[in-house]
């Protein structure tokens, strides 16, 4: 499926700026509910080559996935648990596993689910891509909770 992003010019800037879909990631060419399929396989034990022979991709293009989501797990566990306690006061705290990967994974399910209340239902792989700007497999966390 081929996607052409919509483009804007900013009224502040007057620069022009790419608009993603939710349903995609920044300088990705899969679809975010792909992208989340292989990183939720992985924490569930499944080696990189096996998901991308699921999954029908290249093997270093999931290797990919996964270590740049391994390398910001920390920060992304972060973002989502601040955004699931904004979102939603009583919540207890998220369970911890072990793994910083799975932890991560485990904050922004909860979170979707803490705005799927609030807001209505989404699928949680697009609430991830709009919570984190487009960047949950970038080199920056860009975010905006207020």
């Amino acid at each position: 499926m081929w996607v052409r992003p919509r483009r804007s010019t900013c009224s502040g800037c007057l620069g022009t700026h790419v608009l993603v879909p939710m349903s995609l990631l920044v300088r990705r060419a899969d679809s975010v509910a792909v992208i989340g399929r292989a990183l939720l396989v992985s924490a569930g034990g499944l080696g990189h080559r096996k998901i991308a022979g699921l999954l029908s991709r290249p093997v270093s293009t999931v290797r990919g996935w996964l270590r740049r989501f391994g390398a910001r797990a920390e920060s992304l566990r972060v973002l989502f648990t601040a955004l699931l306690h904004a979102m939603d006061a009583c919540v207890a705290s998220v369970a911890v596993t072990g793994s910083v990967f799975a932890d991560a994974l485990e904050a922004l399910g909860l979170a979707a689910a803490a705005a799927a209340r609030l807001f209505g239902p989404r699928p949680v792989w697009q609430f991830a891509s709009a919570a984190s700007g487009g960047q949950l497999l970038g080199p920056v966390l860009v975010t905006n909770t207020s």
